[in-house]
Order: C-alpha cells, then sequence, then structure tokens
C-alpha cells in the first residue's frame, strides 16, 4: 500500500532580494504587506492573502540571480519528509526548525523538483501551554 501524502496548500513564496532592508521596507511600506518576524540568516516574513512571503537576503542565499521557492505545508513535516524520501526525493538536509515564536515553531525541509526547482515542505508546530 502507498505511504500517504497531505499537502494541503502552498505556505509559504519565498523571494531573493540583494538589500533585505530595501526589500523589506518596500514590501512592508510601500506594498503594505502585514510584516510578520525576521529570522536568521536575513530573512523577512510577510502575510499576503494566507500566503505567506519570504524575502531572503544575501545571507540567506538571495541576491542577484532571481529564485522561487515554493513552500508546500504539511500538518507532520518528519511524515511528510520520511514520505517523499521513499518516493526517491532527496532532501537538502533533514527538516530544521527556523524559528521558534510566541505560540508555534516553523520547521522546514528543502529539496529540489525533478527540474531543478526549488522546493520545500513547511510545518509549524502549536507549543503547549
Amino acid at each position: 500500500m502507498p505511504a500517504s501524502l497531505a499537502i494541503s496548500r502552498i505556505g509559504q513564496i519565498a523571494l531573493s532580494a540583494s538589500d533585505l532592508d530595501r526589500a523589506t521596507a518596500f514590501y512592508r511600506d510601500v506594498l503594505g504587506m502585514k510584516f510578520l518576524f525576521s529570522a536568521p540568516p536575513g530573512m523577512s516574513f510577510f502575510e499576503c492573502g494566507g500566503v505567506r512571503l519570504l524575502i531572503g537576503g544575501p545571507e540567506a542565499g538571495g541576491g542577484a540571480q532571481a529564485a522561487t521557492t515554493l513552500f508546500y505545508f504539511v500538518p507532520d513535516i518528519r511524515d511528510a519528509a520520511r514520505v517523499l524520501t521513499e518516493r526517491g526525493v532527496a532532501f537538502d538536509r533533514d527538516p530544521i526548525m527556523i524559528a521558534k515564536l510566541a505560540d508555534r515553531e516553523v520547521w522546514l525541509a528543502e529539496f529540489k523538483d525533478s527540474e531543478g526547482n526549488s522546493a520545500a515542505l513547511m510545518s509549524e508546530v502549536p507549543l503547549a501551554n
């Protein structure tokens, strides 16, 4: 029996920026997107109609080349990564926590699609109160 996989929606899109401060100001102040949080190395996060936008500066691999990454929201990142690994997907590394917020942890697991495009699984784990 094939393992199940529950990709439910695109949770985040990443864009590169050569100047993170300038890009953060543009998305926040010019476009009026709700600024959510910053995380190392060199990332700013915004809310845009239910999809999170990540702006990555040079420290996060952003910069001169245009790069877009689709982030697929999954309820259990470790289980989803295991299923995809069984299906032949090679992850850059095991799932990692990239941010611990007041009410949740944000986890990522990055990989390439069949054409070499960047993609990632993402999961938000609520913190116990």
